[in-house]
C-alpha cells in the first residue's frame, strides 16, 4: 500500500510519523510545495523575526532516510484524480496512491487592490520571514495591516528591531474577533505602552511609491511614511488544486470525525481541514490540535480499531513582547468575559456562556491559566 501526504508542514510530517509509529511498513511520499525540509511556521513570526533564531527544521534529511519517507519538495500539488488514485505535480510527475492525505494548511489573504512595491510582504513561509527580517533590519517605519495573532506578534518583532511600527486595525481592538473587546484592550495596551502607534476602527485604502514603498493611505485619509509594510488579514485553505476532483470543499477540505473526506480513500489533517465532531464542522487552526487529529486518523487510515478519542481542551499561544498570551478553551467576542486579575501588564480572564467556563486567558500567567484546564465547560462561580 503507497499512503501520498501532500503538505509538508507539521500536519503531513506528524502523519508520516504516527504512520511508522504505529509499523506501518510500506511506502510513504511526503510532499512539499517549498524546497525545504519541514519546519516549524509559528516561530516565523517570533523567534525568527527577532533575529534570536535561523532554523525551525523539524528533522534532518537523514531522519527521512532513516524512517523510508521519500520527499518529493519544491513541487506543489496541481490536481487530484481519484477515480485512477492520482495526484499530480508542478513538475509533470504523477503519483499513484492507495490512501491519500491532504495537509496543505492555509496561505495567507493578499489586497489585490494595493499596488505591486518593494517592501510589501505576507507572511507564510521561511522565505517570507528571511526577506521580511532582512527589510526590518533596515526599516525605520513599519506598517502592520491587521491586528490578528500574526499582526501582534510582527509588531513585537518590529519594535524589537527598532523600528517605529504602525498597526491599524479596522476594529475597535486588537484581536477583538477572537478575544472579545474586553481583552483586546489589555493587548491594545500592552502595544501602546511598547511605542506602537495603533490606529483601530480604520484600515488600508492605498500604498504610495515609485518602486519601493514610500507612503500609506489610510481609510480615514491620513497618510503616514512607511518603508516596510506586512499584510496581516487572515488566511484561506489552500485547496484550488483539487477543482475538478469531486473531494467536498466548504470552508477548508471537508471530513468526517477521523478526517475521511467525502472520497474514502482520500484524508484531511490540519489547518485545511473541517472536521466534523457532533453537530459542528469547523477547522481548528492551532498547533496543538495536529496531535490530536493525526493521533485519531491515522489510525482510521490502517483499518484499526481506536479508542474513542479524549476530548481535548483547545490550547493555543501567542507571544508578544516579554509576554506569553495564552489561551485554554474557545473564547468568543460573545462570551461574558471577566478579568479575574490584571496588574497594569500581565492580566488572566475568564470567558463564560450562560454560566459555563468556555476558556481562559492569560498574558504572563502561564500558572494561572494552566490550572484551569480541569474547570473549562464546568460552572464555575
Amino acid at each position: 500500500m503507497a499512503i501520498v501526504i501532500v503538505g509538508a508542514g507539521l500536519a503531513g510530517l506528524r502523519t508520516a510519523q504516527e504512520l511508522r509509529k504505529l509499523e506501518y511498513g510500506g511506502d510513504i511520499v511526503l510532499v512539499g510545495d517549498e524546497n525545504h525540509l519541514p519546519y516549524d511556521r509559528p516561530p516565523l513570526s517570533k523567534e525568527v523575526i527577532r533575529g534570536e533564531r535561523e532554523d525551525t527544521t523539524f528533522e534532518p534529511a537523514e531522519y527521512f532516510l532513516e524512517h523510508n519517507i521519500e520527499l518529493r519538495l519544491g513541487s506543489a500539488a496541481v490536481a487530484v484524480d481519484t477515480a485512477a488514485q492520482t495526484v499530480e505535480l508542478a513538475d509533470g510527475s504523477t503519483l499513484a496512491y492507495d490512501e491519500l492525505v491532504l495537509a496543505t494548511g492555509l496561505h495567507p489573504r493578499r489586497l489585490p487592490s494595493l499596488p505591486d512595491l518593494i517592501g510589501v510582504h505576507v507572511l507564510r513561509s521561511r522565505d517570507d520571514a528571511a526577506a521580511l527580517r532582512k527589510d526590518v533590519e533596515s526599516s525605520s517605519r513599519a506598517l502592520v495591516v491587521g491586528a490578528g495573532f500574526i499582526g501582534c506578534e510582527l509588531a513585537a518583532g518590529f519594535r524589537h528591531a527598532g523600528a517605529d511600527v504602525v498597526i491599524v486595525e479596522p476594529q475597535q481592538t486588537p484581536l477583538g474577533s477572537v478575544l472579545g473587546a474586553e481583552v483586546g484592550e489589555l493587548v491594545a495596551r500592552l502595544h501602546r505602552e511598547e511605542g506602537v502607534d495603533l490606529r483601530t476602527g480604520t484600515g488600508i485604502k492605498t500604498l504610495r511609491g515609485s518602486d519601493r514603498v514610500t507612503h500609506a493611505v489610510l481609510t480615514d485619509d491620513t497618510e503616514i511614511e512607511v518603508d516596510t509594510v506586512v499584510i496581516g488579514v487572515g488566511s484561506t485553505p489552500v485547496t484550488g488544486f483539487l477543482a475538478g476532483s469531486g473531494i467536498e470543499i466548504a470552508d477548508g477540505i471537508s471530513a468526517d470525525a477521523v478526517g475521511r473526506t467525502s472520497d474514502p480513500h482520500v484524508w484531511t489533517v490540519g489547518d485545511v481541514a473541517a472536521w466534523t465532531v457532533g453537530d459542528a464542522t469547523k477547522r481548528v487552526e492551532h498547533w496543538s490540535n495536529v496531535g490530536d487529529q493525526v493521533r485519531v486518523m491515522v489510525p482510521a487510515i490502517l483499518g484499526h480499531e481506536a479508542a474513542p478519542a479524549r476530548p481535548q481542551v483547545p490550547y493555543f499561544w501567542s507571544d508578544q513582547y516579554d509576554l506569553k498570551i495564552q489561551a485554554l478553551g474557545t473564547p468568543s467576542a460573545d462570551d461574558s468575559v471577566k478579568i479575574v486579575d490584571d496588574d497594569g501588564r500581565k492580566f488572566l480572564a475568564y470567558y463564560f456562556r450562560d454560566g459555563i467556563l468556555t476558556a481562559v486567558v492569560g498574558a504572563g500567567k502561564a500558572g494561572g491559566v494552566m490550572k484551569m484546564r480541569a474547570k473549562i465547560g464546568l460552572p464555575l462561580e
